[in-house]
């Protein structure tokens, strides 16, 4: 009877590391997608504000919203992405 509690705790181990596998690739998936998107999204908005007092000011005014508002949802997306790592919830706690 010993040796089916041993394999029981090894399965729930097992199933417990594959969750956490799959969580931190769902988490990798996204944090890098947030990386992309914020770094273009500032790197508009810096041209954006390059381009004000120029020529092109008009321009430079919507690249600085739309930069700005592309990087804050790239950033938001990377501050999403943690929200994986604490799906393995908490330890049950046995009656």
């Amino acid at each position: 009877m010993n040796q089916l509690s041993i394999e029981e705790q090894i399965l729930a181990l097992q199933t417990d590391v594959n969750d956490i596998k799959l969580n931190l690739n769902l988490s990798e998936k996204k944090f890098k997608r947030g990386i992309a998107t914020a770094t273009i999204g500032y790197t508009v908005t810096i041209a954006g504000g390059l381009m004000l007092g120029r020529k092109n000011d008009d321009l430079g005014k919507v690249l600085l919203v739309t930069g700005g508002v592309t990087g804050i949802t790239g950033t938001i997306l990377m501050v999403d992405a943690f929200k994986y790592l604490g799906r393995i919830g908490k330890p049950k706690v046995k009656r």
